[in-house]
């Protein structure tokens, strides 16, 4: 009687199987998309960064720094080191710097060298004999003596200073140099009178344990 029924019918059928195949597609679309989403909700934002600057190789005390010896990197704010240095041209390194390791105001001769002998006198001291000094190296602990140079008596000034800094440069000369050099030790305020007071007429030297 409906010769185009069944046809229809059949059209129909594959129609609702479409689109149900398409919904289930759908679902499984929004399914994906809310599940990213919830993850970015999730996931912590990335940290705020500051660059800082760390040895682009193993830097040794006494180094008198140039652009080349340190590079860039990006460190977390929360993990930078307190104290970062920026300045870089012609400061001389007070103690080593690993390669990798962050350049402080601690590890340069200069006033934040304070900060890093806390409760110390940061003083400089002049060894009559340069040689003696490039024995030195950042980190010893050493005795100070005096020796009087009319009588030829010897005492114990400081014990247990702690050196800081030594010369990049020795003069030459005999004893590595009449004129001496300076080395940077960290001390007490008491002991840092007493071996300013020695140094004007007596010759200092020093003795350590390595």
């Amino acid at each position: 009687m409906f010769p185009g029924l069944p046809p229809a019918r059949r059209r129909l059928r594959a129609v609702r199987h479409q689109l149900r195949r398409r919904r289930r597609w759908f679902a499984a679309t929004l399914v994906a998309v809310a599940t990213v989403s919830g993850l970015r909700t999730i996931a912590p934002p990335e940290p705020d960064t500051v660059e800082v600057l760390v040895a682009a190789r193993d830097l040794p005390s006494g180094t008198l720094l140039e652009r080349g010896d340190l590079v860039g990197r990006a460190f977390p704010v929360d993990l930078a080191p307190s104290g970062a240095s920026h300045r870089v041209a012609g400061r001389v390194l007070a103690a080593p710097l690993a390669r990798g390791e962050v350049l402080t105001e601690a590890r340069v001769v200069g006033p934040g060298l304070a900060h890093a002998q806390d409760g110390q006198t940061v003083l400089p001291v002049r060894l009559p004999d340069a040689g003696m000094a490039t024995l030195l190296r950042a980190g010893d602990e050493v005795d100070l003596m005096a020796t009087d140079p009319g009588t030829g008596s010897t005492r114990v000034v400081a014990r247990g200073v702690t050196v800081l800094a030594t010369p990049t440069q020795v003069p030459d000369g005999p004893a590595g140099g009449s004129g001496g050099a300076l080395v940077v030790v960290g001390t007490t305020a008491a002991e840092a009178v007493g071996i300013t007071s020695a140094a004007l007429a007596q010759f200092l030297s020093v003795s350590w344990n390595r």
